[in-house]
């Protein structure tokens, strides 16, 4: 009886790491709502991967705000934390940018979103908001509603000059010239203008590359932190300053105009990524208890003390009265 007791049991757990194993990782990732009590780490690459021992990006700081709280999205590695705070601390002190709105970073526990991005995975990617914060606190329908700005001219690929101005150029510049981070994204219409904007300095230009969308939000990308085992740097930027034959590409009509499908070809229908399709690390991100104090965003909002990040691995100082030439 006992011996036919254990097998049921066996069954049981093998049924259900089977539906485990076949049950979208998005859809896995999405339902937990608190980071995993484990030590910090990135594990695998920006698009394939997931993240321990998270820490939120306060609701509110001395220069920034999250949005779009509902989506439970401001969790990052404490190395990004600590940049977005100083970032946005400089920024306000030598830029003339009055704070950032921060879009999405990660979920709790990292892994791959149902929606809106194919990156953020581990939790060292985060959307900066290119219109600059109020002087006021936003309530929490309005960080749900109020909306980016576009930073281009109506119906073009470049930017509108009285859009995008001289503080929108020091922020991406001054994120860029950070150490450590690996790439900003930005819409080809923003790259081209930051190019004629840059004068001799232009050594910070390579980490900026042209995308699709992010024309009313600049992407950033950490490195992975020194000795952070188990995660994937991307392949550094090609050399120069990125404004020559590649951007007259992204200008171009051919990185816009949809290809034609091949009628020869059936369409093949996208397998939906795996808990098997990530590091193995990241099913014991999944299994890991919630960490302690941890609270969704939206429940911090009107009432969250800042307090400041401590990071086990803290960036270098941010750039701060340095030459922002333009």
């Amino acid at each position: 009886m006992l011996v036919a007791g254990s097998l049921a049991m066996t069954a049981m757990a093998a049924s259900f790491d089977v539906a485990i194993a076949q049950t979208p990782a998005k859809t896995l990732f999405g339902k937990v709502k608190l980071p995993a009590n484990l030590q910090a780490r990135a594990l695998g690459s920006y698009a394939k991967g997931c993240q321990a021992g998270a820490v939120a990006l306060p609701v509110d700081g001395p220069a920034w705000q999250a949005m779009r709280l509902s989506r439970n999205r401001n969790w990052g590695q404490p190395v990004l934390i600590d940049f977005l705070e100083k970032l946005a601390a400089d920024a306000k002190a030598y830029d003339g940018w009055n704070g950032l709105l921060v879009g999405d970073i990660a979920q709790p526990r990292g892994g791959p979103m149902s929606s809106g991005h194919a990156s953020h995975q581990i939790g060292l990617d985060a959307d900066i908001w290119l219109r600059p914060m109020p002087d006021r606190r936003f309530s929490m329908d309005e960080r749900e509603s109020v909306s980016a700005i576009s930073m281009l001219k109506d119906g073009t690929r470049t930017v509108d000059s009285k859009k995008f101005t001289q503080a929108h150029f020091r922020l991406i510049k001054r994120a860029a010239s950070t150490p450590g981070v690996a790439r900003i994204f930005v819409h080809p219409g923003i790259k081209q203008a930051l190019c004629s904007m840059a004068g001799n300095d232009r050594d910070w230009l390579r980490q900026v590359r042209p995308w699709y969308g992010h024309y009313y939000h600049f992407h950033v990308r950490l490195a992975c932190p020194p000795g952070s085992t188990g995660c994937k740097d991307q392949a550094p930027p090609p050399a120069g300053d990125g404004c020559g034959k590649d951007l007259a590409w992204w200008l171009s009509d051919a990185p816009w105009t949809p290809k034609k499908p091949d009628p020869k070809k059936p369409p093949v229908k996208k397998r939906p990524v795996t808990l098997d399709d990530l590091p193995d690390a990241c099913r014991a991100v999944l299994a890991a208890p919630d960490k302690p104090g941890a609270k969704v965003a939206s429940a911090s909002v009107g009432s969250a003390v800042y307090v400041p990040i401590e990071a086990e691995q803290i960036l270098k100082a941010l750039p701060k009265p340095r030459p922002l030439y333009y």
